[in-house]
């Protein structure tokens, strides 16, 4: 495999800008068993480094043993509310550094906990409802193992772009009798209903109007029935009880159009969840956390306005 990859993210890791009270504390465990991750184990993901050569940008593909990543902040910052972070790659792969460990980073040094999940995809015998099997789990056992992340149970949120977007909103609403079954009794007691959720520029509907029939493809293959679509189509799914929602957009996106996010604002409106919509004029598609240019850049701030409100970060 070639190193540079990891290279590149370890360099970059390395320099980004930290939370005054210092480095966050990072652990790695397998979703699928909860045992601590060995050095080195990658969950079969293999990485590509993509776009810019002097930042790490890395692709993952292959993931068949999630491996999940805890980002928590030091002792004396942690507000012990935490973030599910599930990166996009169009569920082929996954744009693992800009949409998934910078985030979690970023949220760890801003006092949350950040939790990275690398969840299985790429069609095949991954599509649906394996990654949404993933990201049910997850929630759960970040609330099954809320006293050793010094977590509050009730302050679990999800964050998701593009089509990790889509899989957070999946999540956020389909929490009920369509949560694929957990079959360990231990993680079973525990909710999969996030408490909150942040969606940036995600794909929302599978109708082909406004749909990435990309994303759809490879989670429920080229010819699904309307049943599969009107189910995984989120903004069809918002209820009274979806948590509240955070939604980041660039009106420009060539490859998930706006109105994935409108619609998805809109269904919160006429259910009455508390809702926020931050749209810009441009910034086009996957920008994650480096935006090169325009009022997209001040994204993060937005968010972290947005959880400081909602009482899940303290004003630095």
């Amino acid at each position: 495999m070639n190193p540079l990859p990891r290279l590149l993210f370890l360099i970059a890791m390395a320099s980004t800008s930290t939370h005054a009270g210092g480095e966050p504390n990072v652990s790695r465990y397998h979703l699928l068993t909860g045992e601590a991750a060995e050095a080195g184990d990658e969950g079969g993901a293999t990485y590509e480094q993509r776009g810019d050569a002097q930042r790490s940008s890395r692709w993952a593909t292959g993931v068949t043993d999630p491996i999940v990543t805890v980002y928590r902040p030091e002792a004396d910052l942690g507000s012990r509310a935490a973030v599910i972070v599930f990166p996009g790659g169009g569920y082929s792969g996954l744009a693992i550094d800009k949409e998934g460990h910078f985030v979690a980073r970023w949220l760890a040094e801003r006092g949350l906990v950040g939790v990275l999940v690398p969840y299985r995809c790429g069609g095949g015998e991954h599509q649906h409802p394996v990654p949404q099997a993933d990201a049910a789990r997850a929630v759960r056992w970040v609330r099954a193992n809320a006293r050793r992340f010094d977590i509050d149970p009730e302050r679990v949120g999800v964050l998701g772009f593009s089509a990790g977007g889509h899989l957070a909103a999946s999540t956020a609403t389909l929490h009920g009798s369509t949560t694929p079954k957990e079959t360990d009794p231990a993680l079973a007691a525990f909710s999969a209903r996030p408490d909150f959720a942040v969606l940036v520029y995600p794909a929302i509907s599978f109708r082909d109007d406004v749909g990435h029939r990309g994303s759809r493809t490879n989670l429920i293959g080229k010819d699904p029935g309307e049943e599969e679509i009107a189910l995984l189509s989120t903004d069809e799914q918002v209820t009274a009880d979806t948590p509240p929602t955070l939604l980041i957009h660039a009106i420009d996106d060539p490859g998930v159009p706006v109105e994935n996010s409108q619609r998805f604002y809109d269904a919160c409106r006429r259910h009455g969840v508390p809702v926020e919509m931050h749209l810009y004029e441009t910034g086009g598609h996957g920008f994650g956390m480096w935006a090169p240019a325009g009022s997209v850049t001040r994204w993060p701030a937005a968010l972290e306005a947005w959880l400081v409100g909602r009482g899940l970060a303290e004003t630095r």
